[in-house]
Protein backbone atom coordinates (compact mmCIF):
# COMPACT_ATOMS: atom_id res chain seq x y z
CA UNK A 1 0.00 0.00 0.00
CA UNK A 2 2.69 2.59 0.99
CA UNK A 3 4.70 2.17 -2.50
CA UNK A 4 1.21 2.37 -4.64
CA UNK A 5 0.87 5.80 -2.51
CA UNK A 6 4.46 6.44 -3.62
CA UNK A 7 4.20 6.12 -6.80
CA UNK A 8 0.79 7.43 -7.10
CA UNK A 9 1.71 10.79 -5.64
CA UNK A 10 5.01 10.78 -7.89
CA UNK A 11 2.68 10.33 -10.79
CA UNK A 12 0.43 12.62 -10.15
CA UNK A 13 3.14 15.28 -9.06
CA UNK A 14 4.45 14.82 -12.67
CA UNK A 15 0.68 15.49 -14.30
CA UNK A 16 0.35 18.55 -12.52
CA UNK A 17 3.90 20.05 -13.17
CA UNK A 18 3.17 19.38 -16.50
CA UNK A 19 -0.24 20.97 -16.66
CA UNK A 20 1.58 23.89 -15.30
CA UNK A 21 3.93 24.21 -18.81
CA UNK A 22 6.02 27.14 -18.70
CA UNK A 23 5.01 28.25 -15.45
CA UNK A 24 6.64 25.53 -13.57
CA UNK A 25 9.78 26.78 -11.63
CA UNK A 26 11.17 25.62 -8.72
CA UNK A 27 11.89 29.01 -7.29
CA UNK A 28 8.81 30.94 -5.83
CA UNK A 29 8.77 33.95 -8.52
CA UNK A 30 6.11 35.03 -11.26
CA UNK A 31 6.96 35.08 -14.91
CA UNK A 32 6.41 36.95 -17.73
CA UNK A 33 2.88 37.16 -19.06
CA UNK A 34 1.93 34.94 -15.91
CA UNK A 35 -1.62 33.67 -15.32
CA UNK A 36 -3.29 32.59 -12.97
CA UNK A 37 -4.10 28.66 -13.38
CA UNK A 38 -7.30 27.62 -12.32
CA UNK A 39 -8.72 25.04 -14.00
CA UNK A 40 -7.91 21.23 -13.60
CA UNK A 41 -6.58 19.88 -9.86
CA UNK A 42 -6.66 23.90 -9.44
CA UNK A 43 -10.40 23.85 -9.76
CA UNK A 44 -10.63 22.38 -5.89
CA UNK A 45 -6.96 22.52 -4.86
CA UNK A 46 -4.77 25.57 -5.26
CA UNK A 47 -1.31 23.38 -4.80
CA UNK A 48 -2.19 20.37 -5.96
CA UNK A 49 1.48 19.38 -6.53
CA UNK A 50 2.35 19.64 -2.82
CA UNK A 51 -0.56 17.64 -2.21
CA UNK A 52 0.78 15.07 -4.61
CA UNK A 53 4.48 15.58 -3.27
CA UNK A 54 2.64 14.96 0.49
CA UNK A 55 0.82 12.00 -0.95
CA UNK A 56 4.19 10.40 -1.77
CA UNK A 57 5.52 11.30 1.38
CA UNK A 58 2.70 9.57 3.23
CA UNK A 59 3.56 6.61 0.92
CA UNK A 60 6.82 6.53 2.30
CA UNK A 61 6.27 6.88 5.46
CA UNK A 62 3.83 3.32 5.44
CA UNK A 63 6.18 1.68 3.67
CA UNK A 64 8.47 1.87 6.10
CA UNK A 65 6.03 0.15 8.41
CA UNK A 66 6.18 2.05 11.53
CA UNK A 67 3.88 4.85 12.87
CA UNK A 68 6.53 7.21 14.68
CA UNK A 69 8.61 7.30 11.60
CA UNK A 70 5.67 8.41 9.45
CA UNK A 71 4.33 10.51 11.75
CA UNK A 72 7.69 12.00 11.63
CA UNK A 73 7.96 12.20 7.82
CA UNK A 74 4.45 13.65 7.32
CA UNK A 75 4.95 16.57 10.10
CA UNK A 76 8.12 17.79 8.62
CA UNK A 77 7.14 17.73 5.30
CA UNK A 78 3.75 19.53 5.85
CA UNK A 79 5.93 22.12 8.24
CA UNK A 80 7.69 23.09 4.87
CA UNK A 81 5.38 22.89 2.62
CA UNK A 82 3.15 24.64 4.58
CA UNK A 83 6.06 27.57 4.82
CA UNK A 84 6.54 27.86 0.79
CA UNK A 85 2.88 27.85 0.64
CA UNK A 86 2.51 30.85 2.45
CA UNK A 87 5.49 32.73 0.75
CA UNK A 88 4.02 31.02 -2.71
CA UNK A 89 0.60 32.82 -1.93
CA UNK A 90 2.14 36.02 -0.54
CA UNK A 91 3.29 36.76 -4.34
CA UNK A 92 0.46 35.24 -5.67
CA UNK A 93 -2.31 37.66 -3.81
CA UNK A 94 0.91 40.61 -4.87
CA UNK A 95 0.46 39.97 -8.37
CA UNK A 96 -3.19 39.10 -8.86
CA UNK A 97 -4.83 40.65 -6.60
CA UNK A 98 -8.43 40.13 -5.74
CA UNK A 99 -8.24 37.68 -8.39
CA UNK A 100 -6.42 35.22 -6.38
CA UNK A 101 -8.29 35.92 -3.48
CA UNK A 102 -11.70 35.08 -5.18
CA UNK A 103 -9.77 31.89 -6.33
CA UNK A 104 -8.87 31.16 -2.44
CA UNK A 105 -12.17 31.42 -1.49
CA UNK A 106 -13.57 28.18 -3.25
CA UNK A 107 -10.54 26.04 -3.70
CA UNK A 108 -8.80 24.14 -0.85
CA UNK A 109 -4.74 25.07 -0.29
CA UNK A 110 -3.85 21.59 0.29
CA UNK A 111 -6.26 19.03 1.47
CA UNK A 112 -9.50 18.87 0.18
CA UNK A 113 -12.45 19.34 3.11
CA UNK A 114 -9.41 19.48 5.79
CA UNK A 115 -6.83 22.63 4.38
Amino acid sequence: MGLGLLILGILLRFFIIASLGKFFTTNVTIRQEHVLKTDGCYKYIRHPAYAASLLSFAGFGISLNNQIALLVVLIAVRLAFYNRIRIEERLLVKHFGQQYIDYGKHTWRLIPFIF
